[in-house]
């Protein structure tokens, strides 16, 4: 049997070509005919993207599928992004919306959850679908994009509304967008007086860097303060083409904080997340959360326990650069929010003391300074 290459199909693409984004989307792999050029398929991954098919569809992009290892079914890429015959099973804990988005929705793509801060979703697009996808239920149709009558809705919502001031724009992926359409959606938001600031949530520095271009940082700039969360799993993702997107992203004033999922296989090491760690604050990136994944339908073959997330933080905490310490969440099951935990350094507290472990598992002991009873002046 002769391997699968890359070069065999992209290898008479020109570099005008490849480093197109929009070429790339039209180009992702879609279809198992299509996978098959480059992949040696394991049975199980065969009948996983013939199950895709009527479910959540499959997509990668050229360049993103050209880090996959074609003959390792454990390579990091390939376990996100190649479906598996066990999306199919469900689990009794799997849930459809397991973080409640649908509940909290007062207007169509707006999810109000916290007090001071929403989620946009403005369009259902990504260059490439992650398999442990939270919005599996909402993403990949490409049927629903944000209107220009819808956002006013959403404005108008935000306005009156004045305790909201944080926006985080999301989707699917707002990066997927074209720079114009993209800009009509910010800018409308930066005019509203309440609004403070405005993230973006995206994938897409990761998965299609070529679509970070002058254009685009040269637009965000425009509306500071204006802060990117990126969604980085794997240190095999930070190549020379995402090192050069985020070089631009930060040199344009936007700070990145980066957005880990918990994935079995991929980064359940306490080496492998180490590792991403360290690598993110080179590219200038600030690791902000780990996030057990949530239960959606079909990724129980993904999920690790709670523990192993905690045994991860336990061999951050003291051991890297404090930058390179995120925090452990869950997001509430239902809709609850991110609920952090992680290793108890709190031993006990009585008599005026403290009792602390630190990293190496030593014990400390701080003594709070006493309970003065309150003056006539404070009663």
């Amino acid at each position: 049997m002769v391997k699968p290459t890359l070069k065999g199909r992209w290898g008479g693409v020109g570099k005008d070509q490849w480093n197109n984004w929009r070429w790339q989307l039209q180009n992702s792999i879609k279809t198992l005919v299509q996978l098959e050029q480059y992949i040696n398929l394991t049975d199980d991954e065969v009948a996983g993207v013939k199950h895709a098919e009527s479910n959540f569809r499959m997509a990668i992009t050229p360049y993103f599928l050209k880090l996959a290892d074609p003959d390792n079914p454990n390579c990091p890429i390939r376990k996100q992004f190649i479906p598996t015959i066990q999306e199919s099973y469900v689990s009794p804990a799997d849930m459809l919306d397991p973080c409640g988005e649908d509940a909290h929705t007062p207007v169509p793509g707006l999810v109000h959850r916290y007090p001071d801060r929403v989620l946009l979703l403005v369009s259902d697009f990504c260059a490439s679908y992650c398999r442990y996808c939270t919005r599996s239920r909402l993403v990949g149709n490409q049927t629903f994009m944000m209107t220009d009558a819808l956002l006013e809705r959403v404005a108008e919502y935000l306005e009156s509304h004045k305790k909201i001031r944080d926006v985080l724009i999301s989707g699917g992926d707002p990066l997927t967008m074209s720079t114009s359409r993209l800009e009509k959606i910010v800018a409308r938001l930066h005019r509203i007086p309440n609004i403070e600031m405005l993230r973006i949530g995206t994938r897409v520095p990761i998965l299609l860097p070529q679509r970070i271009d002058d254009e685009l940082v040269e637009m965000l700039h425009k509306y500071h303060p204006f802060y990117m969360s990126i969604h980085f799993n794997h240190s095999k993702e930070i190549t020379k083409e995402v090192r050069k997107a985020c070089a631009k992203i930060a040199d344009a004033g936007i700070p990145m904080g980066s957005q880990t999922v918990l994935l079995k296989g991929v980064n359940d090491r306490p080496t492998v997340m180490k590792k991403l760690m360290q690598d993110l604050l080179k590219i200038r990136v600030r690791p902000y959360y780990i996030y057990q994944c949530d239960p959606v339908v079909g990724t129980e073959h993904m999920r690790t326990s709670l523990s192993v997330g905690i045994r991860i933080m336990e061999k951050l905490r003291g051991h890297t650069t404090g930058y390179g310490v995120p925090t452990f969440v869950i997001d509430g099951p239902g809709g609850g929010g991110k609920i952090p935990v992680g290793p108890n350094y709190l031993m006990a507290a009585e008599n005026g003391k403290v009792f602390l472990r630190n990293y190496q598992g030593r014990i400390f002991i701080y003594e709070e300074p006493p309970v003065a009873e309150p003056s006539l002046a404070q009663v």
